[in-house]
C-alpha cells in the first residue's frame, strides 16, 4: 500500500520515520510465497554488500572518477526493477549500480565497468556513472543531473509511435525536480499520452541541501498535478509497497498510455557520493539514516524472522552466498584487462562520421 502521510523533516523527521520503521513486522506478508520473500531479501542484501566493496575499492583507487552509492535505497530498488517486465526500458540517474543489477547486468559486468575494464558493460568507457545495455533494456546511467529525462521521454515517444506495449521508467533523484528538463519532459509526456512512469527518489537532500529548503513544494509527488499527471508517494523502505505501487502504476500506463509520477522515500546511509563527508548533517541525523529503524535490510530481515521465514541459520546461508558472490565480482573485474587506446574513439559516435578526428594526444594537430 502507499504511503501517502508526508515524511517529516529534521528532528521531528527522525521520530516520525521511527514510529512507522516499528509498526510494520510481520505484517503485509499474506499471500506472498517464502522463496519470493527470500530472494527479495537477498537481492536487497547483495546490493548491500555490492556497494560497500564498491566503496572498498574506490579507496584502493581501483576505481576512479565520480561515484554514488545506493545504500538505503535497496527495497526501492528491487521493488521497481520487479514492477519492470522484461520487455521494459529504464533511465536512471548516476545512482545506478544497483538498478543495473536489478534490470539483470551480470554484476561481474558492473563491477568490471566500475574498474574501468574491458569486460565491463560499457567496455569499461563509461565507468560508475554510465551504465548501459540494450540487451537488458537499461538505458543509462546519466551523469548530467536531468539529462535522462529528455531521453527517457523520447523513448516512450517511440514507443507510442510504433504501437508498442513496452513502458518506460524513468528514475532520478529529488533535486532533479527543480531543472528546466523536469518541466519541459513532463508536459511534452502528458501532452502526448505517453507510456511513462517518472520515479523520484527522495532522500531528502539533494546533495547538500535539504528538499523542504530548495523547494517550494516538498511533497514531490504532487509536482505533477501542473502538468495533470497522477503521482502517489510510497515508503522506499518497503520492499512490497514499492514493488506493489511501481506494478500498479507501471501496468496502467501500459494499458492507459498516459505518464503517472511515483515518489519513493528513504534515508541515504552515506554522502552524496563516496568522497562526500556530509557535513552538512548533524551527527544525530547521520545516525538517524543508518539507523535499523531506517535501514531497509534489517526492517525486512525482522518482518521475515518474524514470520518465521527467515531463520538465524539461513540469515547466515544467504550473508556467506552473498559475499563470495561479491568477492568473485570484484576478482573478476581485478583480473579484467584494461581496455587499449586504440579503442578510445571507437563508441563516439554510433555510425562512422566524415572527417572524424581520432587524434590522440601528442599527435599533431595536422597531418602530415
Amino acid at each position: 500500500m502507499a504511503d501517502t502521510a508526508k515524511p517529516k523533516t529534521g528532528t521531528a523527521r527522525s521520530s516520525g520515520t521511527r514510529r512507522r520503521g516499528r509498526r510494520d513486522t510481520a505484517a503485509g506478508l499474506a499471500g506472498e510465497t517464502p522463496d519470493v520473500l527470500l530472494d527479495y531479501y537477498r537481492q536487497m542484501l547483495f546490493i548491500r554488500r555490492f556497494e560497500e566493496r564498491t566503496a572498498q575499492a574506490y579507496t584502493q583507487a581501483r576505481i576512479g572518477g565520480y561515484c554514488h552509492l545506493n545504500l538505503g535505497e535497496e527495497a526501492t530498488v528491487v521493488g521497481l526493477m520487479t514492477a519492470l517486465q522484461q520487455r521494459d526500458y529504464l533511465f536512471t540517474n548516476y545512482r545506478d549500480h544497483g538498478y543495473a543489477i536489478g534490470k539483470g547486468m551480470d554484476p561481474k559486468r558492473v563491477m568490471a565497468e566500475l574498474y574501468g575494464r574491458s569486460d565491463g558493460v560499457s567496455r569499461g568507457w563509461g565507468g560508475s556513472m554510465h551504465m548501459y545495455d540494450t540487451e537488458t533494456r537499461m538505458l543509462g546511467g546519466y551523469g548530467i543531473v536531468g539529462g535522462q529525462l529528455p531521453l527517457a521521454t523520447g523513448a516512450a515517444l517511440a514507443i507510442s509511435y510504433r504501437g508498442g506495449d513496452e513502458v518506460v521508467m524513468c528514475q532520478m533523484g529529488d533535486g532533479t525536480t527543480n531543472i528546466g528538463a523536469w518541466h519541459e519532459s513532463l508536459n511534452i509526456a502528458k501532452l502526448w499520452n505517453l507510456p511513462i512512469v517518472f520515479v523520484v527518489i527522495n532522500n531528502f537532500t539533494g546533495m547538500g541541501t535539504t528538499v523542504d529548503m530548495s523547494s517550494a513544494e516538498p511533497e514531490l509527488y504532487k509536482r505533477g498535478s501542473a502538468f495533470r499527471i497522477e503521482g502517489e508517494r510510497v515508503d522506499g523502505r518497503d520492499v512490497l509497497a514499492v514493488r506493489d505501487t511501481a506494478a500498479r502504476l507501471v501496468e496502467r500506463a501500459r494499458e492507459e498510455q498516459t505518464p503517472f509520477l511515483l515518489e519513493a522515500w528513504s534515508h541515504r546511509m552515506k554522502g552524496h557520493s563516496v568522497v562526500d563527508p556530509a557535513k552538512y548533517r548533524t551527527d544525530e541525523q547521520k545516525d538517524e539514516a543508518r539507523s535499523e529503524e531506517n535501514d531497509p535490510i534489517a526492517l525486512f530481515g525482522a518482518r521475515l524472522s518474524e514470520a518465521g521465514i527467515l531463520t538465524d541459520e539461513l540469515r547466515d546461508e544467504l550473508a556467506a552466498s552473498v559475499k563470495e558472490e561479491v568477492a568473485e565480482a570484484a576478482d573478476f573485474a581485478e583480473n579484467s584487462p584494461h581496455p587499449d587506446v586504440s579503442t578510445l574513439f571507437d563508441y563516439t559516435y554510433a555510425t562512422p562520421v566524415p572527417n572524424e578526428s581520432r587524434r590522440m594526444p601528442a599527435d599533431p594537430v595536422f597531418a602530415e
